[in-house]
């Protein structure tokens, strides 16, 4: 696998709705510049998700890597294959499950969408099984069901690495439990190629990881790709820095009722979140950071965290958030960011 230059995984959900192609070719151009060869993306993507733009994401890579005569193998390409929901009717009819024929029809659309040969890096968005999710933190037993058992989808992500297609596998929204059944049924399988990473949600106000997915991948060898490290763009400070809510071009605001998976998490009028915010926000003015960085510094400092998935939509965004890996946080501050936490946990689950 290509070795990634930077800590950061540059993520593609809004490129081809927030972000419209030109803006999103000079974001990819000027993150590769920077020395970022890490590139996420979701069959699903850009976000909120519709059929007019389903897929948009991916192209728009593809786009970049053929106009750019990027040399395939100098980028790390990532992307995922949508688990059950039965709300987008246009991917596979939901999807309706995980099964081997959603998986092996999503890679090879994917494939086709980026203009690649392989991917680098395949995961699973969400489990194909009931589990607390986007902001639901309770296990309910009666809201179960019928799931592809975690065996066949092994067994077409297996398919798809003798094939070439995919080099590694990388597992997204999941829980202890179906990393570690994953991990065991994945060695019963021997595949060719291991399950490598999981990419959850981990910020300052989301720290659930440290509660038991933590020991998994220190013991297992797994990375955490850490998405939402500023929670959404919260933890900028933009929406609780004046009455008005924050700009209108603010991803919540733009698309304000029409996303309901980031709206049930990052609920703006939670009053545990805004104190958090206003308490992070004094951490970062008593040192000199900004709160973005401030963020991003924490999210990387993790020593479990193998990249911090960001999505900039702005130059100037991108260019904070590379800042941030110049910014080494001290004990006192860490001392003081644990301290809020014990006041506020995890207001955006």
């Amino acid at each position: 696998m290509v070795q990634c230059s930077l800590d950061f995984f540059a993520g593609t959900m809004t490129m081809g709705e927030q972000s419209g192609p030109p803006e999103s070719l000079r974001l990819l151009d000027a993150a590769f510049d920077a020395g970022v060869n890490f590139f996420d993306s979701a069959e699903m993507y850009p976000v909120p998700q519709r059929r007019e733009t389903h897929g948009r994401s991916e192209e728009l890579v593809g786009r970049w890597l053929r106009t750019r005569r990027v040399p395939r193998d100098s980028v790390v390409l990532a992307t995922k294959v949508a688990g059950p929901s039965g709300q987008m009717t246009w991917i596979r009819g939901g999807p309706v499950a995980l099964d081997s024929q959603n998986i092996t029809e999503a890679i090879d659309s994917s494939l086709r969408r980026l203009g690649v040969d392989y991917i680098d890096l395949y995961q699973i968005h969400w489990p194909d099984r009931y589990v607390p999710m986007f902001g639901e933190t309770d296990y309910d037993l009666s809201r179960q069901y019928a799931s592809v058992p975690m065996e066949e989808q092994l067994e077409a992500l297996g398919k798809g690495i003798d094939a070439g297609k995919i080099k590694y596998i990388g597992l997204s929204n999941e829980t202890p439990y179906g990393l570690m059944k994953f991990l065991e049924l994945s060695r019963d399988f021997q595949l060719r190629s291991k399950i490598i990473t999981v990419q959850n949600s981990y910020n300052l106000m989301c720290r659930n990881f440290d509660a038991g997915l933590a020991e998994c991948c220190h013991q297992e060898r797994i990375n955490l790709l850490a998405y939402s490290p500023m929670a959404m763009g919260i933890l900028s400070g933009k929406y609780h820095s004046s009455d008005d809510n924050g700009p209108p071009d603010a991803r919540m605001n733009l698309f304000k009722g029409r996303y309901s998976e980031g709206e049930s998490r990052y609920n703006l009028q939670n009053p545990k979140l805004e104190s958090a915010v206003k308490e992070y926000k004094r951490i970062s003015v008593k040192y000199d950071i900004s709160l973005a960085m401030l963020a991003i510094a924490f999210v990387l400092r993790h020593p479990l965290v193998g990249s911090a998935v960001f999505g900039a939509t702005k130059l100037w965004q991108l260019d904070e958030v590379l800042q941030s890996t110049k910014i080494h946080l001290c004990e006192e501050i860490v001392a003081e960011i644990n301290d809020v936490h014990a006041r506020f946990p995890n207001p955006c689950p």
